[in-house]
């Protein structure tokens, strides 16, 4: 919002608003044109107009620039919502008071402020640790299903590295017999197969 324009905000935004405004204007033209002309007078004696102009360009220059910056500042903090805010609790609370109306979390002149505070920060300290609660309780959910799939998997694997183990003895076991086989009986073998298998081949 420019500070040119900030209308239909709050009474207190607007009086905020007005008071700021016309301290960055007095700040801006502070420094006289004498001043000026105290720096720079061989400019001034030559074209006192035109350094007049040069002055008052610089002096509009640094209006804007500090407006430009605390527009900028009042955006980022939304600065003009949160005294609006204010001025409405502002109005509310003078109206109770008017009234003698007494509702629910409103301050009392017994009301000692650490009750204040415990009775505000009580409920959002408990709603916080109920979330901190659930989210430890889902992550440990989340942990024990991990945990029964990674038995399950190293029970997997130790099935098959025993049933490797297994086959390698079997293996091992073989060739060892293999080879303390006689190579006379391998011979008789091999010759007793082929008898046996020629009058399938001639057929």
């Amino acid at each position: 919002m420019s500070l040119r324009n900030h209308s239909g905000g709050s009474r207190r935004w607007n009086y905020f608003h007005s008071a700021l405004e016309l301290a960055i204007q007095r700040s801006a033209h502070k420094w006289q044109f004498e001043d000026f002309a105290e720096c720079f007078p061989q400019y001034v004696e030559k074209d006192k107009d035109g350094a007049f102009q040069t002055f008052t360009q610089v002096a509009d220059y640094i209006e804007s620039a500090d407006k430009r910056d605390l527009d900028d500042l009042f955006g980022a903090y939304d600065l003009q919502n949160k005294i609006d805010i204010l001025d409405n609790i502002v109005s509310e609370a003078k109206a109770r008071k008017a009234s003698g109306e007494v509702v629910p979390n409103v301050w009392t002149e017994d009301l000692h402020p650490r009750s204040a505070i415990r009775g505000r920060t009580i409920p959002i300290l408990d709603a916080q640790a109920k979330r901190l609660r659930d989210s430890v309780a889902k992550l440990e959910a989340e942990n024990t299903a991990l945990i029964s799939e990674l038995e399950s998997k190293i029970r997997d694997a130790d099935d098959i590295k025993a049933r490797t183990a297994r086959a390698l003895s079997n293996l091992r076991e073989t060739q060892q017999i293999w080879t303390n086989i006689p190579m006379n009986e391998l011979q008789g073998w091999t010759a007793e197969a082929a008898e046996t298998a020629s009058p399938t081949l001639r057929s």
